[in-house]
């Protein structure tokens, strides 16, 4: 039997939140080379000018849905802007996060509840919206951005891992609760890779030569890595999967 559709996202919709740049833009891009149409969403529109016009040359339609996934008014806002646009959502990268990073006992309380409002609570609300869309469509792919972090600690990570571990468990029961209409939930959980977020960190030669001796593959990642988790998460290729947590990490966790 060919194989040869599995991987094909020609005419699906899909909604990528956080995608102005690093990760969520490379995810958008990568879902477009698929044949998706995407809707872009990142609190402002103006930084999501330059990933939509990327999208456009590739020939493929996208469409700005700018709004902050920690408010519930306009969660619904960018959702119904989505689905109206395309007259379905079918893949749903649920990105969007901050970092926030110091000891613990340093951490203050309004970092911590920025933290677990954006990656976690925004994360919770966009899949709210989404998910009653791909329910009543009985179909969907749902794909949640954690982090290795949400898998073993590291320093100055307290409020970060926390959330990302909580969208490990969020991603787990929302797969038992979803299965039944045809909608597969997964988490992505990405070791250290190059975006805004750690670009000062992979600058610090002597820090970033020790982390590196201990990753497998002697390098960090790079957006366009997971293309091809993405798609395959996206895409028919893994209708069997549900509730699963992948790490993209050149082997980091292993040592």
């Amino acid at each position: 039997m060919a194989n040869d559709h599995l991987f094909d996202l020609t005419d699906k919709a899909a909604l990528v939140t956080g995608a102005s740049r690093g990760l969520g833009k490379g995810m958008a891009l990568a879902l477009a080379k698929a044949g998706c149409q995407v809707a872009l969403n990142a609190r402002t529109a103006e930084s999501l000018k330059e990933t939509a016009q990327e999208i456009q040359r590739l020939g493929q339609k996208a469409l700005v849905v700018a709004g902050d996934v920690t408010d519930e008014t306009q969660v619904k806002e960018i959702v119904d802007s989505a689905h109206k646009a395309f007259g379905r959502i079918d893949i749903l990268i649920n990105n969007a996060g901050v970092w926030e990073g110091t000891f613990f006992f340093r951490l203050s309380k309004s970092d911590w509840d920025k933290v677990l409002s954006v990656n976690l609570t925004g994360t919770f609300l966009v899949a709210k919206a989404v998910a009653r869309i791909m329910m009543k469509q009985r179909s969907g792919k749902i794909i949640q951005m954690s982090s290795v972090q949400g898998l073993r600690g590291g320093p100055e990570a307290f409020a970060y891992s926390a959330a990302k571990a909580g969208i490990i468990q969020m991603t787990q029961v929302m797969a038992i609760e979803m299965g039944p209409f045809g909608v597969q939930v997964n988490a992505i959980a990405p070791g250290l890779f190059y975006t805004d977020m750690t670009k000062e960190y992979i600058a610090d030669e002597e820090a970033l030569k020790a982390y590196l001796a201990r990753v497998p593959s002697r390098r960090y990642g790079q957006p366009e890595d997971l293309a091809g988790l993405v798609i395959f998460l996206a895409s028919k290729a893994s209708d069997h999967i549900t509730g699963q947590t992948i790490v993209i990490d050149g082997g980091q966790s292993l040592v």
